[in-house]
């Protein structure tokens, strides 16, 4: 497959040194997108300019298989085109659901806040219940206060939107209010200081301040066009109709060993939802693409039979002996990550993506997947041109990768000198 240079791409983009439309970081100073911080995110401005560019040719309806925590759903919104969005990880998936309640009364919720505010200072309890890394993660008065915040909100929770906007107010002050090692991108690091924790009960107000006042802004300029967030495989795309989507704008998990299941292991095990890393497996990533070495586990005497399957047929030559080579350099590592199954499931998840994204999009549909590649053991993975191949062979007709940034820069001294890149694979239907 030749790979053939897009028309349809703007005439002027940034250039690639200074282009951060792949990261979350405009995202910041931006209502709604702003509540929560997903260190898988990308820039909402971008994905508006996408959006309203492909509305201006006739797509109406987009799609977000890897949703994270809502970008390309409040963006439809704002350009009033349909979209759907799909996200496996249930914690990710409540934070996206509770940001598009963001047209709920603004001084309701605030009266919502306060009065779960009064119920906490009412409130004592014991904290020794919580899981060994929050009590490590906090001081005995920050994690009361906490506490108090936490069951006043389960004594008010009814599922409305008021409650979930309130749930996202009390998870997304957790880091903030800690003085170890706790920032959004990162895991939690008990063992590093910060300088300044914010009180729990000023946070929780400023939070909601905050939220109330997007919610205000967002509503002077709403379209009456509501985006709809499943909880669902992007392997399966169960939720979508057949030939539904038109547009899809997305950024698939990287195969780059990040645990998306660890990364909101603090607020997680505040709530309850797990009381420990080992209930992650069950809790979080039986459901998502296997793009770390910790899904591995279990998998020992599976890379044949994966590599075998139809779906690789495509990349089958190169994957098996990229594959072999990690499988052999992980006898010279003491840590022996199971990288050599990790790349052959992942990239059997995507193709089955591509399959159902093959299903569920028209005949003319434009996709765009924000990647990058990666370098295991310093061994070079070309993600983008075999997503790209895996995409022609499920159906799709053309595409071409776009690069945006060099990756690795600040790595390269300590982990391996392959260099790698960022960008968007364009796939056109």
């Amino acid at each position: 497959m030749a790979v053939q240079q897009l028309t349809w791409l703007p005439d002027e983009r940034p250039g690639v040194e200074t282009d951060r439309s792949s990261t979350f970081a405009d995202n910041r100073s931006l209502p709604i997108h702003r509540w929560f911080r997903y260190s898988a995110g990308f820039s909402a401005l971008w994905v508006r300019d996408v959006i309203e560019r492909e509305k201006a040719k006739g797509r109406h309806r987009v799609l977000d298989p890897f949703a994270g925590s809502g970008t390309v759903l409040l963006e439809g919104e704002r350009c009033d085109v349909e979209a759907i969005g799909l996200e496996a990880h249930p914690f990710v998936a409540r934070v996206a659901r509770a940001k598009l309640c963001w047209r709920e009364n603004p001084g309701i919720f605030l009266d919502y806040v306060l009065s779960i505010m009064e119920g906490a200072r009412r409130r004592t309890g014991d904290v020794d219940e919580y899981p060994e890394l929050i009590r490590k993660c906090y001081p005995p008065e920050a994690l009361c206060a906490l506490h108090s915040l936490r069951e006043a909100w389960r004594a008010s929770a009814d599922g409305g939107d008021c409650s979930e906007l309130a749930w996202l107010t009390l998870v997304t002050i957790l880091r903030d209010c800690s003085p170890v090692g706790t920032a959004q991108w990162q895991y939690v690091l008990p063992n590093k200081a910060k300088s300044k924790a914010a009180h729990p009960y000023r946070a929780f107000r400023e939070k909601a301040g905050l939220m109330a006042g997007d919610m205000a802004t967002q509503q002077r300029t709403a379209s009456g066009t509501e985006a709809r967030l499943y909880h669902d495989d992007a392997r399966l795309c169960v939720a979508v109709p057949d030939k539904w989507a038109d547009l899809v704008i997305t950024s698939p998990p990287y195969a780059n060993n990040y645990d998306y299941a660890d990364a909101t292991r603090l607020e997680m095990s505040f709530m309850g939802d797990v009381q420990g890393w080992g209930d992650l497996q069950q809790a979080v990533r039986r459901f998502l693409v296997r793009a770390c070495s910790q899904h591995m586990v279990g998998m020992d005497g599976e890379l044949d039979r994966m590599l075998g399957n139809a779906l690789l047929a495509p990349i089958r030559g190169e994957i098996a002996d990229v594959c072999r080579e990690l499988g052999a350099e992980r006898e010279k590592h003491g840590g022996r990550k199971a990288y050599h199954t990790m790349v052959a499931a992942y990239f059997l998840d995507m193709a089955e993506t591509w399959v159902a994204l093959r299903r569920v999009t028209t005949d003319d549909s434009l996709v765009c997947f924000v990647i990058g590649d990666s370098a295991p053991y310093g061994i070079y993975v070309p993600v983008h041109r075999w997503l790209g191949e895996l995409a022609v062979a499920a159906g799709f007709r053309t595409y071409s990768f776009e690069k945006l940034r060099d990756r690795n820069v600040k790595w390269k001294n300590r982990k391996h000198r392959v260099p790698l890149q960022e960008g968007r694979l364009w796939v056109k239907g």
